[in-house]
C-alpha cells in the first residue's frame, strides 16, 4: 500500500520540530556558551566546490610549536553545527583539536543532501585536508566520530580514507536497507521523521526525493533501484576496506533505536577485524548520547573520549582489555560484558507455536511496536515499553501463543528468532511479530518486535518464514511468562496486505514451528 506524501511530511515536521528546537538550543548551554570564546568559525571547500560551515577548538595551550590527535565530527541528520560544542571543548581540554562541520544540505552548508552519499565521503577527506593545513593537527593520529548521520559518515570515511585511525559511531548505521527496510518492510515514521528534518532544515538533492517518493509508494519495479541505493550508502557493504585501513571502531547504539535498530550493528561488529568495542544501552534514536551533547556526565561520551586517548594518543586506559561487548539491560542498572556478540545469548529456549491458527488481515489487533522516538524513550526514562492486554487481543486479527510460567527470572539477551510455516490467500502481505512479557493479570510489555513482507507467493501454497527481532536485553520476572503475538498492521510500518487477505499460521511435524529465545547463562 502506498501513503501520502504530502500528509506524511506534514505529520513529520510536527513530530521533529521539537527535536530541532532542542537540538538548535544546543550550542546555548553553559558550556557551549562558555566555549565560544575559544571558537573559531570557519568555510571550508568540500567536494566540487560546496562550502561546509565548520568550527575548530583547539587547546588552549596550542601556541605552534606541536601538534595535536585531530577529531573530525559531522553533525547529526538536522542538527546545526553548535550540536557539538559542549564535547568539543572538552576533547580540546584533554588535548585534541576538534573540528565540527555541517554536513553539506543542511543549514548554512552549501550543496544538497545526498544522504551520505560519495560527496558526504569525499567531503571528510577534504575537511580533514583542511584541518592539517590549518590548524596544530597531527596527520598520524586522526578520528571521526559523530552521532546518527555523523555516525555512518564517520564509518564511511573511515572505509575510504586510510589517514582515519579510529572511529566512534553513536547512534549510526551500518546497513541502511536493514535499518529503515528490514523484513522487506519500508519504517514509515522513521523514514517520514528523516524526511521532515530535512524539509525543515536542509535541501535534498533530486536523487533522494526520488527515492523517498518511491519508498512511500511500495514501488516494487523501484526496488532493486533502492536497495542499491542504500547499499551504496552502507559501511557494511566496505567492511573489508575498513578492515583492511585498520581503524579502531567503537560502535554505539540503543536497544530502542527506531531508526537505525541494533540487529545490524551487531551483524556488523561480528565481521570487523580491527580493534572493535560494541555498546548498547536503552533508549531510541540518539537518545543514550543526548545529556552528553549538553555538556553533562554521559558514559557513552565518556567511553569515546577513552576510545581516542587510547587509540590516538596511546594512554593505557584499559579499554583495550575490557570485554569488547558492553550491554545495559533495558530492566536493570548495571553493565554486563561479554567477549564476542555470540555470547550475549548464550543458551536458547524455544516456545513451541503448536497448532494451526488464520488470522484476518487489514486491522490493528491492539499489538503494535509504539510510536517513533516516544515509546523507546519512556522504556528508557520510565522503564514503560509499549502494552497489550493479551487475554483481550481479538483472535481474528491476532495470533497469540504463550509459553509456560517461569518460576525464575529469564534474562533475555540478543536476537530472539521466528520460525513458522506461512499459508496466504493473497500473493502479497505483511506479518508483525511482538514478544511480550506477560505478567499474572496478563498484561504484555513489549520485548521486541519486527515486521516481515512478501511478494509474489502462490495464494494457497505454504511456505517457511525466518524472521529475527529486533535485539534486546530484557528481564522476564519470575512467575510470568513470554507471549508470541502476530498481527498485519502496525503504524510504524507500511503493509502490504490486500483487502480481504488472511494468513493461517502452522506446525507441521517435519518443520514444526517456534520463537527461539537467547537467554544469558545463568
Amino acid at each position: 500500500m502506498g501513503l501520502d506524501r504530502k500528509a506524511l511530511r506534514t505529520t513529520a515536521v510536527g513530530a521533529v520540530s521539537a527535536t530541532l528546537i532542542a537540538g538548535s538550543a544546543l550550542g546555548l548551554s553553559p558550556t557551549a556558551q562558555a566555549a565560544a570564546n575559544g571558537i573559531r568559525f570557519v568555510d571550508i571547500t568540500g567536494d566540487g566546490g560546496t562550502v561546509l560551515k565548520a568550527n575548530v577548538v583547539t587547546p588552549a595551550d596550542a601556541d605552534g610549536s606541536r601538534r595535536y590527535p585531530l577529531i573530525v565530527l559531522p553533525t547529526s541528520w538536522g542538527l546545526p553545527q553548535a550540536e557539538y560544542l559542549a564535547q568539543a571543548q572538552k576533547l580540546a581540554d584533554s588535548g585534541y583539536v576538534v573540528l565540527t562541520y555541517n554536513v553539506r544540505g543542511f543549514w548554512q552548508s552549501g550543496g544538497e543532501i545526498e544522504v551520505a552519499g560519495p560527496p558526504d565521503i569525499a567531503d571528510a577527506s577534504k575537511v580533514i585536508d583542511w584541518a592539517l593545513a590549518h590548524t596544530p593537527a597531527d596527520a598520524r593520529h586522526i578520528g571521526m566520530a559523530g552521532v546518527s548521520y555523523g555516525a555512518g559518515i564517520s564509518l564511511l570515511a573511515a572505509a575510504h580514507d586510510k589517514r582515519i585511525k579510529a572511529v566512534a559511531s553513536l547512534s549510526g548505521w551500518a546497513d541502511l536497507i536493514d535499518s529503515i527496510y528490514s523484513g522487506r518492510t519500508q519504517h514509515v515514521q522513521a523514514a517520514a521523521v528523516l524526511d521532515g528534518a530535512a524539509t525543515l532544515t536542509g535541501r535534498e538533492s533530486p536523487e533522494v526525493r526520488q527515492t523517498f517518493d518511491d519508498f512511500y509508494a511500495s514501488n516494487l519495479a523501484k526496488e532493486p533501484e533502492l536497495i542499491a541505493w542504500g547499499k551504496k550508502r552502507s559501511p557494511a557493504t566496505y567492511v573489508d576496506q575498513l578492515n583492511r585501513n585498520g581503524a579502531a571502531v567503537l560502535l554505539a547504539n540503543a536497544w530502542g533505536d527506531t531508526v537505525f535498530a541494533p540487529n545490524q550493528y551487531a551483524d556488523f561488529y561480528e565481521k570487523l577485524t580491527v580493534p572493535k568495542r560494541l555498546e548498547l544501552r536503552p533508549g531510541d534514536h540518539a537518545t543514550p548520547e543526548l545529556t552528553g551533547l549538553f555538556g553533562l556526565p554521559n558514559d557513552v561520551w565518556t567511553d569515546t573520549g577513552r576510545w581516542f586517548d587510547h587509540y590516538l594518543k596511546g594512554a593505557d586506559n584499559g579499554i583495550d582489555r575490557e570485554q569488547p561487548v558492553e550491554l545495559k539491560p533495558r530492566s536493570s542498572g548495571g553493565y554486563e560484558g561479554y567477549p564476542d556478540w555470540k555470547s550475549v545469548g548464550a543458551t536458547r529456549k524455544k516456545i513451541d507455536l503448536a497448532g494451526t491458527t488464520t488470522i484476518h488481515a487489514n486491522v490493528d489487533s491492539g499489538a503494535d511496536g509504539g510510536i517513533v522516538f516516544l515509546s523507546s524513550i519512556l522504556d528508557q526514562v520510565a522503564h514503560l515499553p509499549p502494552v497489550a492486554s493479551i487475554p483481550l487481543l481479538p483472535r481474528r486479527w491476532a495470533a497469540v501463543w504463550k509459553s509456560e510460567k517461569y518460576a525464575s527470572a529469564q534474562h533475555v539477551r540478543g536476537t530472539a528468532k521466528l520460525h513458522t510455516t506461512l499459508t496466504p490467500t493473497k500473493e502479497s502481505g505483511t506479518l508483525v511479530a511482538y514478544l511480550y512479557d506477560v505478567g499474572p493479570l496478563g498484561l504484555g510489555k513489549l520485548v521486541s518486535n519486527a515486521p516481515y513482507t512478501w511478494h509474489g507467493r502462490t495464494p494457497g501454497t505454504p511456505f517457511g518464514v525466518d524472521l529475527e527481532l529486533y535485539s534486546t536485553a530484557y528481564d522476564v520476572p519470575a512467575g510470568h511468562r513470554l507471549a508470541l503475538v502476530v498481527d498485519t498492521v502496525d503504524p510504524l510500518y507500511i503493509e502490504h496486505n490486500p483487502s480481504g487477505a488472511q494468513l493461517t499460521f502452522s506446525s507441521p511435524a517435519d518443520d514444526p514451528s517456534y520463537v527461539s529465545i537467547p537467554l544469558r547463562e545463568q
